[in-house]
């Protein structure tokens, strides 16, 4: 077989693990597993039937959690209650699918939370604007009530790095909890919120009743280093260190899985990708089949086909939370995430890859 080069960053967060000292070939999750040599692992995702989400459950259709040997206990974050990165860090699940931008948020208050494998290079997300709302851009973000997911969600971080590129501060603005699916779309439809930050399916559902138009796209890496400033390391899988030091068997196998569930997405189209995932998720009361399709067609692009983070976008991150506030002084780029994982999984899958130096990220 022909081998296939991926040019990656190093593995730069493996140092801070100390994997060695606790990993074990046999070790098992925290939760109960299901056998000796099967791990069980609970990941939790923040809100499962989105297009930025979806690489988690394709993962369980395809097969592939069982195919490399681990059994994974889904489940998702539902709107009012615990977010899966707090589900995580609190040990009421053993991983997160969340954003990257938790471990720095999560660093930044002395918790240990690290991202194992990138599945996305952008947010995925767009400001999608009322029709009457005179939104079309971040500059007219002032006097206006923007919808997030939840207050203090990656989203509302999103928003408020948006607003300030174009000099405009949280305190310009009026922020609600809006959700995402119905209850987003809602929120425009009352004129509860102007604007709101979304993702695919829930996008595709506003721009077919005609309710709102893209303010602000970045949905795909273009769109995000042109409102950004460069690659937006989104959707990843999160972990406590601590966690991953005890089960790094159990780990190694679940980002397996998602490393060859991202190299299926590279090279299947988006009706391929909708026949897989459950019925519901691809069309329900907001959207149909056919749109679900023609926004993942758009947006496909967001999901990285080897789930190495993209060199130069955790500075990106780290530069958002700065300007938001957060303090990182004692946070360092290295030891939030690693490759080590995503790269022997792409070994595995019979691709190469070419690292750089430990540290060009930093």
């Amino acid at each position: 077989m022909m081998k296939h080069k991926i040019y990656a960053v190093a593995a730069t967060g493996a140092i801070a693990l100390s994997l060695a000292a606790c990993g074990g070939g046999n070790s098992s999750s925290g939760s109960n597993a299901g056998s000796a040599s099967v791990p069980t692992v609970k990941l939790m995702v923040g809100g499962i039937d989105k297009q930025i989400y979806l690489p988690y459950q394709l993962a369980e259709q395809l097969g592939y959690y069982k195919k490399y040997g681990v059994n994974v206990e889904l489940s998702t974050e539902q709107n009012g209650g615990v977010g899966a990165e707090d589900a995580m860090a609190s040990g009421q699940v053993d991983m997160a699918g969340a954003w990257y931008v938790h471990t720095v948020d999560f660093q930044s208050k002395g918790k240990d939370v690290i991202n194992l494998v990138q599945l996305s290079g952008a947010p995925g997300e767009r400001e999608m604007c009322g029709v009457n709302s005179g939104v079309h851009s971040a500059a007219d973000f002032k006097g206006k009530t923007l919808g997030v997911t939840d207050l203090g969600s990656g989203t509302d971080e999103l928003t408020q790095f948006v607003a300030s590129k174009q000099g405009v501060t949280k305190k310009d603005y009026h922020t609600l909890a809006v959700g995402a699916g119905s209850t987003a779309i809602a929120a425009i439809q009352r004129g509860s919120a102007d604007c709101v930050m979304t993702t695919q399916p829930t996008v595709g559902a506003l721009l077919s009743k005609k309710l709102a138009y893209t303010a602000v796209d970045l949905a795909t890496a273009d769109g995000a280093t042109k409102a950004l400033g460069g690659d937006w390391p989104a959707a990843g899988l999160l972990a406590n260190a601590s966690w991953v030091n005890a089960h790094e068997d159990a780990a190694q196998k679940v980002v397996d899985a998602l490393v060859a569930t991202m190299h299926w997405i590279n090279t299947h189209s988006a009706a391929d990708i909708a026949d897989k995932l459950p019925a519901s998720y691809v069309q329900n009361s907001t959207i149909s089949k056919d749109q679900y399709i023609a926004g993942l067609t758009t947006d496909k692009g967001q999901f990285l086909p080897d789930g190495i983070m993209p060199a130069g976008g955790p500075k990106v991150i780290f530069a958002m939370e700065k300007g938001n506030g957060v303090d990182t002084s004692k946070v360092t780029i290295a030891g939030t995430f690693t490759n080590k994982y995503a790269i022997a999984a792409n070994k595995l899958e019979g691709f190469t890859t070419t690292t750089t130096p430990a540290g060009a990220d930093g």
